[in-house]
């Protein structure tokens, strides 16, 4: 087996209850389609296809990819990067995906924006930097709640279910991991269309995170007090809240009261 490349971030994680345990929380159920994201040697990859009807695999690492489709058969092995390949068109005419990986922590987020991209998948499970599974679990007012918080739990539901120590991977990287798990809700706060203007005004916002709304919201848009005040109220909001306080819900009410 070729060894972990720095240059491609990778931490290949080897303890078999730990894999055992992740493959557990993705849910794998008879008929589904699983889309593992970075499969590495294959020790998750193992795990995975004994559960699931149907596997593919993207692997970016070209000594690794003969390796996996020689080891696993029966599974669809793409050779590619994971941020340039087409997820949907690989799992197409499939039954229900769900998305798991020990991704990089260097490409986190557009993983996480590119799993959620719909028509988005039952469940995501990704083994993430666990600083990053705690601003994305996190709650309104708390320090590690901020944009990223608000367009994930917008769309889906949060569960950070175990941490993983350094000493579980090799190369041990510098930082502990997370299990992240993310459920597409049934009803997402924000329609598909508006996911973009969405995420532009959240993140708007909470660059004036510790000011009050109102004033945040007249610099954001550079509306009168008159006009930022009746979007505040229509709302339901008080001016002299701060926009770290909103919840995700809130942010939409008044993405909706701004644009109506």
């Amino acid at each position: 087996m070729p060894p972990p490349k720095k240059s491609l971030g990778q931490h290949f994680l080897h303890e078999p209850g730990i894999l055992r345990r992740i493959a557990d929380a993705v849910g794998i159920v008879p008929g589904d389609t699983v889309l593992e994201i970075g499969p590495g040697p294959g020790g998750l990859t193992a795990e995975l296809a004994s559960r699931a009807t149907r596997l593919v695999a993207i692997e970016k690492d070209r000594d690794l990819a003969p390796l996996l489709r020689a080891r696993f058969p029966a599974a669809t092995i793409v050779e590619g990067d994971a941020l340039g390949e087409d997820w949907h068109a690989l799992t197409t005419g499939a039954g229900p995906v769900r998305i798991a990986g020990n991704i990089p922590y260097n490409i986190t987020s557009p993983l996480l924006e590119r799993a959620l991209l719909p028509p988005r998948p039952a469940c995501i499970t990704f083994l993430v930097q666990k600083e990053v599974a705690d601003r994305v679990a996190a709650r309104p007012g708390g320090g590690d709640y901020g944009a990223l918080s608000v367009g994930i739990q917008a769309v889906a539901r949060v569960e950070k279910l175990f941490t993983v120590g350094a000493g579980a991977f090799r190369p041990p990287p510098k930082v502990d991991s997370a299990l992240l798990r993310l459920t597409p809700l049934a009803e997402p706060l924000i329609p598909d269309a508006e996911v973009e203007p969405f995420r532009r005004f959240v993140v708007g916002l909470f660059g004036f995170r510790r000011k009050q709304l109102i004033r945040g919201l007249r610099e954001l848009t550079g509306a009168s007090p008159e006009t930022a005040s009746a979007w505040i109220a229509a709302a339901g909001l008080t001016p002299a809240v701060r926009p770290q306080e909103l919840s995700p819900g809130e942010f939409a009410s008044l993405l909706h009261a701004v644009t109506r």
